[in-house]
């Protein structure tokens, strides 16, 4: 036996955010509010939003593991879809492959947002639920971005 597995997932998950397409997808596509709401205080987020650019975020599991999860842009529609694909490692371990899609359409005057994320998790090194409820987090870490205001609004700050 070599210890070795392979889980696959897929999940969805759906948020209504009070702010317009527009805004929602901006605050993917800014480097410094992506950082914010997505990477977190102590970790490095680089970010190249474009068709074919990467993203890195680095970190740290709270058992001190270095994380590094690495995306490339595959799609970008503007204010409308985003798909990328991701792999993170945990140390020198390839720990995750995964395609995920975001869909921006109008709500009433808010965003309805759908990602979608197909999943292969390698050698028991994380779980889907994990990814699931990480994913869920930063959804939430979004929403709370687009309550600090865009700037130029009442209230916002950039």
């Amino acid at each position: 036996m070599t210890g070795r597995s392979v889980t696959r997932a897929t999940f969805g998950l759906e948020r209504l955010y009070p702010a317009p397409p527009a805004r929602v997808f901006a605050a993917w596509a800014d480097p410094a509010a992506k950082a914010r709401w997505f990477a977190g205080a102590a970790a490095e987020h680089e970010l190249d939003f474009r068709v074919g650019g990467r993203e890195v975020n680095r970190g740290r599991h709270e058992e001190g593991t270095a994380l590094t999860y690495t995306s490339v842009y595959h799609d970008i529609v503007t204010d409308e879809r985003i798909v990328y694909s991701s792999i993170l490692h945990a140390g020198k371990n390839l720990s995750t492959v995964s395609l995920t899609t975001v869909e921006f359409g109008p709500d009433g005057e808010g965003t309805r947002l759908l990602l979608t994320e197909q999943a292969t998790f390698l050698d028991g090194r994380e779980e889907p639920a994990w990814r699931e409820q990480g994913t869920a987090d930063w959804l939430e870490g979004l929403g709370a971005e687009l309550l600090r205001g865009a700037p130029g609004e009442p209230g916002g700050r950039g």
